[in-house]
């Protein structure tokens, strides 16, 4: 995704504000909204990387405006009006009748399967990893540079990584490629393998901070092999 929803190394959108007491939710339909996530994957509407770029569809100010379940709840819509699931007319009249019945409870939906799916997802998640027969053409120790290129849809391939030179720290076997599921396709399993960035390459020697290091997951077909070491003589 090349839109602000890519904020990786963006700056001028003002400090990143830390409560020093940060509540866990900040209302009560943030709740609700992290429920619609694991129940909502069970249901098959999408897995984590069309979720992600679900969220990507939101139009760059409401997202860069709303907080942050919003952008949750924007990719459940999202998908569940593309699936027929859910009927955008009667989802705005019922919403529009709990504005105006803010005390009428909602629904009672009783299903303990879907209850134990959700607190098994929240509280160990879904591994990513699946196997493959696909050989690494990497290895750790390998210097390699991330393409330059400006993929359309979904992406984890970091506008600020692009054409940047790192050296392989970790391999770590073969998972779910999103730039493949996050946009309607197959899992297409691909090789993952940290890399280390030094901070001069990433941002130039003017304006990084001295002697640091980024560490950052990248998928094979993102990467190519390096003839020149990071941080050599050009």
């Amino acid at each position: 995704m090349n839109g602000v929803h890519d904020l990786g190394g963006t700056d001028g959108l003002g400090p990143v504000e830390v409560p020093e007491n940060e509540p866990v939710w900040r209302a009560e339909w943030e709740k609700a909204a992290f429920a619609l996530f694991p129940s909502s994957a069970r249901a098959g509407l999408f897995g984590v990387d069309a979720f992600r770029y679900g969220i990507e569809q939101m139009h760059p100010a409401t997202y860069l405006l709303s907080p942050y379940y919003e952008h949750w709840l924007h990719t459940t819509e999202h998908y569940a009006f593309k699936a027929g699931v859910i009927d955008e007319a009667e989802l705005d009249a019922r919403t529009h009748y709990y504005l105006q019945h803010p005390e009428e409870a909602l629904p009672d939906r009783k299903d303990p399967e879907l209850l134990a799916f959700v607190e098994a997802a929240v509280t160990q998640g879904a591994p990513a990893r699946r196997e493959s027969d696909k050989g690494p053409r990497f290895k750790v120790g390998d210097v390699v540079r991330v393409l330059d290129d400006s993929p359309k849809g979904h992406t984890r391939k970091a506008r600020y990584i692009r054409g940047k030179t790192g050296v392989i720290d970790m391999a770590h076997g073969t998972f779910v490629y999103p730039d493949s599921a996050g946009n309607g396709g197959d899992e297409a399993p691909e090789h993952v393998y940290t890399v280390k960035f030094t901070n001069e390459e990433l941002w130039g020697a003017q304006a990084a901070e001295p002697n640091g290091v980024v560490y950052f997951d990248v998928w094979e077909p993102y990467i190519v092999a390096a003839t020149q070491h990071p941080g050599a003589a050009k």
